[in-house]
């Protein structure tokens, strides 16, 4: 398995970045982040990062019936997190295709990487069948990164 490449600390106009706070419903006995929470921290910063691109889900779906929908994720923990830390949940399209995003997503508390993700998402319609990505979609992501 590749590991997942990490998102340089310096900002980039590509990279958008959300910040939460652990919770006990985050931790295990032993005040620890629980390993699974981390995809609901990367799940937030993917929701956030699309909103901020003026990818409105509700919209999306009315407008193509087209979802985004994990396919795979790979994760590296690195670190654990803890009860009250900071985190920071950096996201960045890296690759796009006719159906799929990828993106690479970190965890982090301060300079600290808690954890390193790869994620593959497709576009599948209201009946879960995947579907393309149409032209004005992939265009966001496009312009974004500087793919198109």
């Amino acid at each position: 398995m590749t590991k997942p490449t990490e998102i340089p600390a310096t900002p980039s106009p590509f990279v958008h970045r959300i910040q939460a706070r652990v919770y006990y419903e985050d931790t295990d006995a032993g005040g620890i982040v629980y390993h699974a929470n981390f995809l609901r921290f990367a799940e937030r910063g993917r929701t956030e990062y699309l909103r901020a691109l003026g990818f409105d889900h509700h919209q999306v779906r009315a407008d193509h019936n087209l979802m985004l929908v994990v396919r795979h994720i790979e994760i590296d923990y690195r670190a654990s997190g803890l009860l009250d830390d900071r985190l920071d949940i950096a996201t960045e399209v890296v690759e796009y295709g006719n159906t799929s995003l990828t993106m690479k997503q970190v965890v982090s508390r301060g300079d600290t990487i808690l954890a390193a993700m790869k994620v593959i998402v497709v576009a599948v319609s209201g009946i879960g069948k995947p579907v393309r990505i149409p032209p004005q979609l992939r265009q966001i992501f496009g312009s974004h990164k500087g793919l198109e």
